[in-house]
């Protein structure tokens, strides 16, 4: 088809790329953003309870439980975010939603790290800052989750199919690096002073260090179009072709608007109008991405190795690598997806994280947790970097037909971030477990997780339809031909 070969030669295809990749990058913000601010609250735990829940003497218990909500409420906005995204991108367009989730995440910086800021005094409210406090951080969660599917999102819809797998993965790699980046933010700020330094005034340098990506994001969209699918869907056609003319030339543009043009009159926007696997498809998808265990690994991967029997600065130690790993092939995906396909790539993954989780799961109940353990989970989530990490998100801005496609990602998107929480919270309660831990030394969560993994690839390989070169119209006709 002609969307295969658009953006190859002549100059206004070399200009057309060079802006697709500019656009890409502008959306990425959106990706590092969601990683900055999911890790970025690790370096201020302790100051948040030491500030907001110590003082109230709370029962351990009690304690624990208020200071895990602290942390986690952000999760909450997320959910809310995913299940909003879709209606605010289609209401609003791809570019105001962007715009809707940077303006979040400067006022949650400034708000998360000055929670007393026009109630009282900074710094004397004490327990009293710990509603406004989580409120600021519900606010960041929803740009989270308004971010993890506009962002990847736009770039589907503004790239060219032979480029596409790679440039959505750009997001996913955005993602890693706002991870990795925050936590050497954190020490550098951690490092300015003692503890009672970082009590009283570091931690608000942590939270508030993310005003300024966010700043620049915010400043960035200002001078980025809107995607040319969504115009047309608006009726702004004329709009429409000026940009998709700067994508990839007169003639192929006036071509793609015909194209999307097609794919938005032939059906009404109702949500099960091309059937429900094509929904069931991507909340799966999704699911499986949580249900592999990747953030009960990333976020717990310190008392991982502690359980192994790591001392604590080993432990940090080891937690580098993993993080190095997950960096490292993130950037194998960007260089294979438009090379061998999402299915290939998703189920290869598959495989991997089941041999190292029930690997994991095997030598800890054999309380063999040496170099053998960290070898299996540094696999494991470098099977996962390769694949379900970036790879799902591929596949979610691509699968859905353009009538649905914000409505159904939005579903998809919140059901992924229902599915963060529960793995997050189960793996302290599966991990804690003593009857559990009689019968499998801390092994039985790595077992569920390689099950989950098998699970996965067993699902691609039977309901996930190859995307790799196809242009978004023509996903419509791809789920007729396959008969769902």
């Amino acid at each position: 088809m002609a969307s295969d070969v658009r953006l190859k030669g002549g100059h206004d295809a070399h200009a057309g790329s060079g802006l697709v990749v500019m656009l890409t990058l502008v959306a990425t913000l959106g990706g590092l953003l969601f990683g900055y601010d999911t890790a970025v609250i690790s370096g201020a735990v302790k100051s948040i309870d030491a500030n907001f829940i110590d003082p109230l003497g709370l029962a351990d218990t009690a304690r624990d439980s208020l200071s895990g909500f602290t942390i986690s409420s952000a999760l909450i906005g997320c959910i809310f975010g995913g299940m909003v995204a879709g209606w605010v991108a289609d209401r609003f367009g791809r570019k105001r939603g962007l715009f809707l989730a940077a303006v979040l995440f400067l006022v949650s910086a400034i708000g998360s790290a000055l929670p007393e800021l026009g109630l009282g005094t900074i710094g004397r409210m004490g327990p009293a800052a710990l509603t406004p406090f989580i409120i600021y951080r519900v606010i960041c969660g929803v740009g989270v989750g308004i971010a993890s599917m506009l962002s990847p999102l736009y770039i589907a819809e503004i790239a060219p199919p032979h480029a596409r797998g790679r440039l959505i993965s750009f997001n996913q790699m955005a993602i890693v690096l706002g991870i990795a980046g925050v936590y050497f933010v954190n020490w550098a700020i951690a490092a300015q002073g003692d503890t009672a330094w970082l009590n009283s005034v570091g931690w608000r340098w942590m939270l508030g260090s993310e005003a300024l990506p966010a700043a620049l994001f915010l400043v960035l969209l200002a001078f980025v179009p809107d995607t040319p699918r969504w115009l047309i869907k608006v009726g702004r056609t004329a709009e429409a072709e000026a940009t998709l003319t700067r994508l990839m030339g007169p003639a192929e543009a006036a071509l793609t608007r015909r194209e999307i043009e097609g794919s938005l009159v032939q059906h009404t926007d109702r949500l099960l109008a091309y059937g429900g696997l094509v929904l069931a498809v991507g909340i799966m998808l999704s699911l499986f991405q949580q249900l592999v265990g990747i953030n009960a690994v990333l976020y717990y991967a310190p008392l991982m190795f502690e359980n192994m029997g790591a001392g604590t600065d080993s432990a940090l130690l080891q937690t580098v690598v993993v993080g190095a790993a997950n960096v490292l092939f993130t950037l194998v995906a960007m260089v294979t997806v438009d090379r061998l396909g999402r299915k290939p790539l998703l189920i290869a993954g598959a495989a991997v994280m089941a041999i190292a989780m029930l690997a994991l799961g095997f030598l800890l109940n054999q309380h063999q947790m040496g170099i053998g353990a960290l070898v299996a989970v540094v696999v494991y989530v470098a099977g996962f970097a390769f694949s379900w990490g970036p790879v799902v998100w591929v596949l979610l801005a691509e699968i859905f037909p353009n009538p649905i496609k914000g409505k159904a990602l939005s579903i998809a998107v919140a059901a992924q971030w229902i599915a963060n929480w529960v793995v997050s919270w189960s793996f302290k309660v599966l991990d804690g477990n003593a009857a559990l831990n009689a019968m499998f030394n801390h092994g039985f969560a790595y077992y569920l997780y390689g099950a989950f993994s098998i699970l996965a690839g067993l699902f691609v390989w039977r309901f996930v339809p190859e995307t790799k070169g196809r242009s978004l119209e023509e996903m419509e006709g791809v789920w007729k031909a396959a008969g769902r």
